[in-house]
């Protein structure tokens, strides 16, 4: 993510989040609030927070910052839930489309009296910090603070979509690197278990199966009719550490096709393997990588990111530890990055703006809950049916 410092006189100052520290966890905003009040708060007027694809009119932006007078101001495109959802836990559950969150490839802005003030808090109080899920969502509720600081107010020229008047607007999160990597170059591992084998592995095979080259399924049991690889740990009904890690001793070893990439995926998975060959070709698998959508713990007291699914190379504490923060907390003692995309979704469709995942290309949905999961993956994953057919 970049961030554009706007000042009301004189050149507007740009800061890469991932060039202000050395803390990783600076993706996570908050964490690096007190950093920017430090380098601009006393000079600039405005924060404005954009994605690296989201294009500015200069001219037009200043304009609009400055129809509001000096004080706090949460300003973006509004964004806001259709029905509760898991990703928000369950937040506003009476009326989710009561509180409004921002949309970031729109851009959204601080006042500098509003940067101030939240800077004070987050250096003075003991803040909760856990899990660091859906960035956008988590900073409406910081600073709404429970009706103690301002909700985010709508300004009509930051934009998506192209139109008349707007100071902003969007490309995509999915780029054009070149012809994307073969299907050999990508070795998919499919986390199921014996309770599973009739109603998740169909969908699979129904689905995205069929656009793989190098594929298998694993299990706690051996099913010659899919089939399976037992890897001999045990189903848990928790985290799937020893799993996931017995999974990257195989990849690693003599017994599968070598490739560059080594997908992990659930059984409830849904994925477009086109699109994901699409954005690996903007990666080079000779250098560590790891990919996939960033989640973070404990980031305001220099905790740690990791992806919703990977692969990389350490030890479980227990085979029911959650694969995906144990290999994060690695990758942060190996000093690997975690890459986000946006274009991967731990949950359903139905758990987002259907506003902002319109405008994706998205890569993967997750879970099968009340849902039709095929029609799911036909609606939103596979680009060969239009949508009006659905």
């Amino acid at each position: 993510m970049i961030q554009l410092l706007c000042a009301m006189q004189g050149v507007p100052v740009i800061v890469l989040l991932h060039e202000l520290s050395q803390y990783e966890g600076d993706w996570s905003i908050l964490p690096a609030l007190p950093r920017l009040f430090v380098k601009c708060g006393h000079s600039a007027s405005w924060l404005f927070f954009i994605e690296e694809e989201t294009k500015v009119t200069l001219s037009a932006l200043l304009e609009v910052l400055n129809r509001y007078p000096a004080q706090e101001w949460f300003l973006g495109k509004r964004l806001h839930d259709n029905e509760a959802s898991i990703i928000h836990h369950y937040a506003f559950s009476e009326d989710p489309s009561s509180f409004s969150y921002p949309d970031t490839t729109a851009g959204w802005a601080l006042s500098a009296p509003l940067l101030k003030r939240l800077t004070e808090r987050i250096r003075s109080e003991n803040l909760k910090s856990d899990f660091t899920i859906d960035l956008k969502h988590e900073i409406a509720l910081f600073i709404w603070e429970e009706g103690h600081g301002p909700k985010l107010t709508a300004v009509p020229e930051f934009c998506t979509q192209p139109r008349d008047g707007c100071a902003t607007t969007f490309t995509t999160y999915l780029p054009d690197c070149g012809h994307p990597v073969s299907k050999n170059d990508v070795f998919v591992a499919v986390k199921t278990c014996q309770k599973f084998h009739s109603d998740r592995v169909p969908v699979v095979k129904a689905t995205w199966e069929k656009e793989s080259g190098f594929l298998e399924y694993y299990s706690d049991v051996t099913d010659a009719s899919i089939p399976t690889v037992s890897l001999g740990v045990s189903n848990t009904e928790r985290g799937h550490c020893g799993k996931t890690f017995a999974i990257l001793r195989r990849f690693l070893g003599k017994a599968v096709p070598k490739a560059d990439w080594l997908l992990i995926v659930d059984d409830d998975t849904l994925i477009s393997l086109p699109r994901l060959r699409q954005l690996l070709r903007c990666y080079d698998p000779k250098e560590a990588v790891s990919l996939g959508e960033r989640y973070g713990y404990g980031l305001i007291q220099k905790g740690y990111s990791y992806t919703t699914g990977g692969g990389g190379s350490c030890g479980c504490y227990s085979d029911d530890a959650p694969d995906d923060m144990v290999l994060g907390r690695c990758f942060t003692t190996l000093g690997v990055p975690i890459t986000h995309s946006p274009l991967f979704h731990q949950a359903r469709p139905d758990d987002y703006s259907e506003e902002m995942i319109s405008t994706q290309h998205a890569i993967s949905f997750h879970k099968h809950w009340n849902v039709d999961p095929v029609a799911v993956y036909r609606y939103w994953l596979q680009d060969t049916r239009p949508r009006d057919e659905l």
